[in-house]
């Protein structure tokens, strides 16, 4: 519903039009999987500037299939856009709720957004898993025997 229209002419003269609306803008989920909330234990492996290796144990907030959110219990120095190795701890990667990626071990990822660490948030990093958008989620093979 458009409850206010106006015009403005500024010194260069050129019209610009305003519209204002009652309310919030429609929030929808613009998302293309569902993300599913976990609190799961995982490790961080990636190369500083000076090119050594870093760990960081991190928990593990929300999961999708492209992507994690983790929080770091202390800070860390990663940079946006720096590819890092994530990997759920062994004994927390089987269940419905994590994706078939994650399931297998390590997976390249690039970190794409750092929100520093307050009073009373911890550091948190979300993560693009580096996989190929256009794959269905590989199901996993069960057991087989072999002779």
């Amino acid at each position: 519903m458009i409850t206010h229209y106006a015009t403005r002419i500024f010194n260069v003269g050129a019209a610009v039009k305003h519209i204002w609306t009652e309310g919030k803008p429609e929030e929808r989920n613009k998302r293309s999987t569902e993300r599913r909330r976990v609190a799961l234990p995982a490790r961080l492996t990636w190369k500083d500037a000076r090119g050594a290796t870093r760990f960081a144990t991190v928990v593990t907030r929300n999961v999708s299939q492209f992507g994690v959110y983790v929080e770091a219990p202390s800070p860390v120095s990663i940079p946006l856009y720096r590819l890092v190795q994530f990997q759920l701890e062994r004994d927390v990667r089987e269940g419905e709720e994590i994706p078939t990626a994650l399931q297998q071990g390590r997976v390249l990822s690039a970190v794409y957004r750092v929100s520093p660490p307050s009073s009373s948030e911890p550091q948190g990093l979300a993560l693009r898993l580096m996989v190929d958008p256009r794959q269905p989620a590989a199901v996993p093979n069960p057991a087989r025997a072999t002779a």
